[in-house]
């Protein structure tokens, strides 16, 4: 059967029931590496091909650079084998979850002496790239830790509320209408597998706070703002989501 291919206006017409409680974990999971063409997916599984691999490499030469490195105190960069598969983690000073991009700027601050780097500044991006490579393949491990609880459950419960003026929920695409199209592109389910990624739509890298920021645009609602604890909560939700599916990074989208 033809997908049903649903402009904005009448995206929010057709979803004029929306979910009362947490959207539960979609079965059977599916990555939005399935949804892309074979010459795009072709292209992410080519390191030589994936422009993603132009900011690990950038992110594989800062690891090392300068008299406090990355490489100092952690070593080589495999060392960091499974550890963005397990990330957003609960930081014990702030007393909140922390995604990979805002442990390597707390590791600058603590660690360092240098200041954080700016949301999707390209150095950042780099480095969360080329430490998430390292996980490539492995499967996402969310924090079992307790204290994780109450954040994941709050994005669970905005992943599934109404927002914007279109007045539509994550779950209700994500979930909902997944396999559809919305003007002309495939409706995936949302899985946060391969961040950071480079979108083709972009032309440059990109987090995952990036895309979130841009559904809630899309939605024409205020965006989460960068690095508040609603962005981290939902993150965690998604890695929750997410859990056992591999990790792609550095990823590829359209």
């Amino acid at each position: 059967m033809t997908p049903r291919v649903l402009r904005p206006a009448a995206l929010a017409a057709a979803l004029l029931v929306g979910c009362a409680t947490p959207s539960a974990p979609v079965a059977p999971q599916r990555s939005g590496f399935d949804d892309m063409s074979p010459a795009l997916q072709a292209m992410q599984r080519d390191d030589t091909a994936n422009p993603a691999m132009l900011s690990v490499q950038e992110g594989e030469q800062l690891w090392k650079r300068g008299d406090k490195s990355c490489a100092n105190c952690h070593g080589d960069i495999t060392r960091m084998k499974g550890v963005a598969a397990r990330y957003p983690v609960f930081d014990e000073l702030l007393k909140r979850p922390v995604n990979l991009s805002t442990r390597i700027n707390l590791c600058r601050e603590r660690h360092q002496g240098q200041a954080p780097l700016p949301f999707e500044h390209a150095d950042l991006l780099a480095l969360e790239a080329a430490v998430a490579m390292q996980s490539r393949g492995m499967p996402i491990a969310p924090s079992s830790d307790v204290r994780m609880v109450p954040f994941r459950e709050r994005g669970a419960v905005f992943f599934s509320r109404r927002i914007g003026q279109l007045n539509l929920s994550c779950a209700q695409c994500h979930d909902q209408l997944v396999g559809g199209k919305l003007a002309g592109s495939v409706i995936p389910q949302g899985q946060a597998t391969g961040y950071p990624v480079y979108r083709l739509e972009w032309q440059a890298m990109g987090s995952l706070g990036r895309r979130l920021r841009g559904c809630m645009t899309g939605v024409r609602a205020e965006p989460l703002a960068w690095g508040s604890i609603e962005m981290a909560e939902l993150e965690v939700y998604l890695a929750a989501r997410a859990m056992g599916m591999p990790v792609e990074s550095p990823g590829l989208r359209p």
